[in-house]
């Protein structure tokens, strides 16, 4: 293992870099902002019909989320196998990147009622956001040995929290402030959101300028080109995957537990918006808080993990999930509620992510990692499916918040019991093939 303090540093800058994206833009501003858009082109009963189909204002969000799924679904785990043929993992991570935050820069243009093209570019920014992150997480197997990755992963998400607090809270001053820049509150929203595709392109410079292209572990083979070799690999991925049952189920497991943690974080606005009245200002302020108090939960829950193993922490925080999501529907009605439980699920958030990554890094097959990471992305940030579906399709019936955040409970449960059924030695640290 070849790697530097410095690729490290570069590496975790791309959290750094990547975060205020889902940060401002899917967790906090255009949710609501699209939410109004899509509002302003409905019809009286609160419906609007792209390709004909009938579809619920405050769904829209949600059911362009799913479709960024499907859509992911096919593309990266065929991105993943080409990553792992060749030495282009960290160009196709900057490529993406780039992309990525060039769609994000465009949603400077989103006004009126255009809410197609404010889906577009969502779709197109979450798609590149997934690829540029299977790029990402693919280096994690490089620049750490299995007993550091825990402590490495945990200090990406942490720093990758901290780089979108700042940006959140950059942009929680301009909107509190806008009528003294003799802007409106929509303009400082999609200012707010275009900045952070810049800050986004910005900070892609460190990784890109400190990664290294190592050869690949596998190599390609004779008369086959790296398109060809992408699909046949996706079909052997798939077969592959037999062979590591103990991988097979863990990724099932965070499939259903991290559908129900996306869809907290993407629905969060928008419940305090409609449920319970909070203004943009507010609800911004909650968030920064969230992004600090994540920072210090994702590198108290490493030391946890030292002493309990990540399995066992990331058990423990599925069930504060799962008891922070009653709570939601039963008894929450206040703002100041609101900020307690968005403090208690910040310290457990980015625990959740930071060892799931971890622990799945050690139990995925030397040279394979991008093909594999691609796997685990399509159930990444702001990249499910059945959760955001679940969630659109309840609103869409009942119009009530409160109902469709109670439907995602069944998602940690079943995860909770997933994990809990695979066996691991509480010294594990090394990738079984069983």
């Amino acid at each position: 293992m070849q790697s530097t303090k410095t690729e490290r540093i570069g590496w975790y800058f791309y959290d750094w870099a990547n975060s205020a994206f889902y940060t401002t833009v899917v967790t906090v501003f255009l949710g609501p902002y699209l939410m109004d858009i899509t509002h302003a082109a409905s019809d009286s009963a609160g419906f609007v019909y792209p390709l004909g189909v009938p579809v619920y204002y405050k769904s829209f969000f949600f059911y362009i989320l799913a479709l960024s799924f499907i859509v992911q679904f096919f593309l990266l785990p065929l991105l993943g196998a080409i990553a792992d043929y060749t030495n282009k993992k960290k160009f196709l991570l900057g490529f993406f990147a780039y992309l990525g935050s060039a769609s994000t820069i465009l949603m400077y243009f989103l006004e009126g009622d255009n809410y197609l093209f404010g889906g577009g570019l969502l779709l197109s920014a979450n798609i590149f956001f997934g690829a540029s992150v299977v790029m990402y997480n693919a280096y994690l197997g490089e620049i750490a040995e299995p007993e550091r990755r825990d402590s490495v992963s945990s200090i990406g998400w942490a720093v990758g929290y901290l780089g979108g607090g700042i940006v959140l809270a950059a942009n929680a001053y301009l909107f509190s402030q806008y009528q003294d820049f003799n802007i409106s509150a929509s303009h400082a929203v999609r200012i707010s959101i275009s900045s952070t595709g810049l800050w986004w392109a910005l900070f892609t410079v460190v990784p890109m300028l400190t990664l290294k292209v190592r050869r690949p572990i596998i190599n390609l083979p004779k008369r086959q080109n790296i398109l060809t070799i992408g699909f046949r690999q996706l079909k052997e991925t798939i077969k592959d995957t037999v062979n590591y049952p103990k991988t097979i189920m863990f990724l099932i497991a965070y499939l259903c537990y991290n559908e129900g943690v996306q869809v907290v974080i993407v629905s969060s606005s928008q419940f305090g918006d409609d449920e319970l009245g909070l203004s943009i200002g507010t609800l911004t302020i909650v968030f920064v808080m969230v992004q600090f108090i994540a920072f210090f939960g994702a590198l108290s829950f490493n030391q946890i993990a030292k002493y309990f193993h990540a399995k066992k922490t990331i058990l423990f925080s599925l069930i504060i999930w799962t008891i922070a999501i009653m709570y939601a529907f039963l008894f929450l009605n206040s703002e100041l509620g609101y900020f307690i439980l968005a403090g208690v699920i910040a310290l457990v958030l980015g625990g959740t992510q930071a060892l799931s990554r971890s622990l799945y890094s050690n139990l995925i097959p030397i040279g394979k990692e991008a093909e594999y990471f691609s796997l685990y992305e399509v159930s990444d940030r702001g990249t499910s499916l059945i959760g955001p579906l679940v969630f659109g399709l309840t609103l869409q019936f009942t119009g009530s918040f409160r109902i469709a955040l109670l439907s995602i409970c069944a998602f940690f449960i079943i995860g909770f019991i997933l994990l809990l059924r695979i066996k691991l030695p509480n010294n594990f640290a090394v990738r079984d093939k069983i």
